[in-house]
Order: structure tokens, then C-alpha cells, then sequence
């Protein structure tokens, strides 16, 4: 047998153990029975949080009256406010959630969610500009929506373009890129802040806090739709996710085109946090707590991680999203600054334990 010969040989037999490595991961980790039990609890779960975020304000309301007596006060709160309100929070927190989820796959970092890459910032800032020129001429409903997402795609442009390497997007690179981005656009914003009046100011806060107040139904159609389109690209990628896992050469033997899976993940994700971040600003931790969590509890099988992620993601922000609304009511909290306050020590915990790792 020539070196040749077997080189190629044992070439098989690595790919041949590698896929039989996987092979009893995905058979070890997820079964139909155990993926529809976790779905359910999941979406039990979210039911129940969108029963009292629905009940629960503000104002106090009686469903009962809501549902039976459409000309009451209770009927126009419920159909005017709240639902659309709590509908919003599932789809953002939806987005969210599998987006860093998604992420985490990409750049094989548990600590990557879709504020770390500069998007959430950029679409921000170009929100913020609009907001304040579009005062001038009305119309701001529609154009800071767009500008915000417009202003995202612009920065997963910029960003993509940084951080290609002899043509590839390198996951270390994609991530100092986005760091240096997002301190980029926050400094931008703090100089659009301090030269403001106080009622632009006080709106800028809200954007860079998060803030799910008074959206309408045709508003989350939108964003849901484009969260749907998103889903399906990254459901479609989830076993492409579990052999990344593995290392870029163990998952190019395996048939993984990685550069091209890399730039679809990157986009599909882009396009979510952009579509989110126009309408709800910036709320962070989401993509962090929610995919680790369900991490923990259900294994690493994307195939299972990223539709938990999407009904774990949205219970959590609608429990967020009430808890934001009733803790100093009649006033309300940003929605980003509930999340926040989860997200800081769990950010800390997480970082402490990869160093644990790193060093043990």
C-alpha cells in the first residue's frame, strides 16, 4: 500500500469515527419523545406568563368584562394594549433567544449574544438620528422603524467586512469587531445625547434601555414575519450548529461547507437583530441567559436548543416585560434594564466559569 493509499485510509476512518461520534451525540441527546415533552413544558410555560401579563398593569382590568363586554374600558385596554403589547414581547423575545443561540454555534462562545457584534448598536444609533430629524417632518411611526433597520444592515455590512480574513469570517475577529463597533456607536449616541433637549434625551434613554410601550398589531406582523423567515434558515442550519461544535476541520470532513454556513448564520442573525432592535431598541442578555439556561436543562442539540430557544425566549421577556410594567406603577421600567439586571450576574457567572475551565 503506497503512502498515498494510506493517507486516505486513515483519512476515512478519522471522518467514519468523527460521524459516528456525532452520530451517538445526536442519539444520546434527542429523542422525538424528549423534544416534544421539552416544546410542551416550554409552551405551557409561555402560556400561563401571557395569561397574567394579559391581567396584570398598570391598570387593573377584568378579563371577564374584557372578553364579554367589547364596549367597556376593560375590552379597549385588553385589545388596544395589552395584547398586542404581550404579543410583541414574545416575538422580541423569540428573536432574541435564538439569535444568540445561533450565535453562540457561530463563534463557538458561549458568552456571544446579538448585542456583542455591533448590530443592536448601529440600528440604535440610525433609530435615534431619525427620531429627532423625522420630528421635524412627522411621520415618525414609519421612518424610525425603518431607519433603525436600515442603520443595522449598514453595521452587519461594516461588519461583515472587517472581520473577513483571506476571505473568511473568523469567529475571534467577528467578535472584536463587534465589540470595537459597539463602543463605536455608543460613544456616537452619547454625543447625540448630550447636545439634545431633555425630551429627546429622555427618549434616547428608552431606546438604549429597551422599551416594548405602545406597539401596534401591524408592527409585530412585521417583525414576526421576518422572525419566522429567520427560524427557518437557522432551523434549517441546526445540524450544521452541532458538527461546528466540533471544530471547523472535524465538520468540513463531515460535508459541512463552513465559510458558507458561517456567512448564512451571520446574515439570517443580522436581519432578526436589526428587524428586533427597530422597534423595541436595545435589550440586552436575552440571547445570553435564555439559550444557556435551556443549555443546562435540555443539552446542546440544536436541533432542540433553537426551537426551546424561541418559546424560552419569548415566556422570559413577557415575564420581563411584566415585571417592568408593575413593579413602580403606575410609572414603567425599561424592559432592557429588568433584563439587564438577570443578565449582569449570570454574564458574570458564565465568564467564571469558562475560566474555571480554561485553568482547571
Amino acid at each position: 500500500m503506497t503512502s498515498i493509499e494510506k493517507t486516505a485510509v486513515l483519512e476515512a476512518d478519522a471522518t467514519h469515527r468523527i460521524g459516528a461520534e456525532l452520530a451517538n451525540f445526536e442519539s444520546a441527546h434527542l429523542t422525538r419523545r424528549k423534544a416534544a415533552l421539552t416544546l410542551a413544558l416550554l409552551g405551557a410555560a409561555l402560556v400561563v406568563v401571557g395569561i397574567a401579563a394579559t391581567s396584570f398593569g398598570s391598570v387593573h382590568i377584568s378579563l371577564i368584562r374584557a372578553l364579554s363586554d367589547s364596549s367597556s374600558s376593560d375590552s379597549a385596554i385588553l385589545y388596544g394594549v395589552r395584547i398586542p403589547r404581550v404579543l410583541m414581547a414574545i416575538v422580541i423575545g423569540a428573536v432574541l433567544a435564538s439569535v444568540g443561540a445561533a450565535l453562540q454555534a457561530l463563534v463557538r462562545n458561549p458568552l456571544a449574544e446579538g448585542g456583542i457584534l455591533g448590530i443592536s448598536g448601529g440600528g440604535a444609533l440610525g433609530a435615534i438620528l431619525a427620531l429627532i430629524l423625522a420630528s421635524r417632518v412627522g411621520a415618525q411611526d414609519v421612518i424610525v422603524p425603518v431607519a433603525g433597520f436600515a442603520a443595522a444592515l449598514l453595521s452587519t455590512f461594516a461588519v461583515y467586512r472587517m472581520a473577513l480574513v483571506a476571505g473568511r469570517i473568523e469567529p475571534f475577529t467577528l467578535l472584536l469587531v463587534g465589540v470595537i463597533f459597539n463602543a463605536f456607536w455608543g460613544a456616537a449616541i452619547m454625543i447625540i445625547n448630550s447636545v439634545v433637549n431633555f425630551y429627546y434625551a429622555h427618549s434616547i434613554l428608552f431606546w438604549l434601555m429597551g422599551s416594548l410601550e405602545a406597539p401596534s398589531y401591524r408592527e409585530v406582523a412585521i417583525i414576526a414575519a421576518t422572525g419566522v423567515v429567520g427560524f427557518v434558515i437557522l432551523m434549517s442550519r441546526a445540524r450544521d450548529m452541532n458538527l461546528l461544535s466540533l471544530g471547523d476541520e472535524a465538520a468540513a470532513e463531515l460535508g459541512v461547507e463552513v465559510d458558507f454556513v458561517r456567512r448564512t448564520i451571520f446574515v439570517a442573525t443580522s436581519i432578526m437583530i436589526g428587524a428586533a432592535v427597530s422597534v423595541s431598541g436595545i435589550i440586552s442578555f436575552v440571547g445570553l441567559i435564555v439559550p444557556h439556561m435551556l443549555r443546562l436543562a435540555f443539552g446542546s442539540d440544536y436541533r432542540l436548543l433553537l426551537p426551546a430557544s424561541i418559546i424560552g425566549g419569548a415566556a422570559f421577556m413577557v415575564a420581563a416585560d411584566l415585571a417592568a410594567r408593575v413593579i413602580i406603577a403606575p410609572a414603567e421600567v425599561p424592559v432592557g434594564a429588568i433584563t439587564a439586571l438577570c443578565g449582569g450576574p449570570f454574564f458574570i457567572y458564565l465568564l467564571r466559569r469558562q475560566e474555571t475551565r480554561t485553568f482547571s
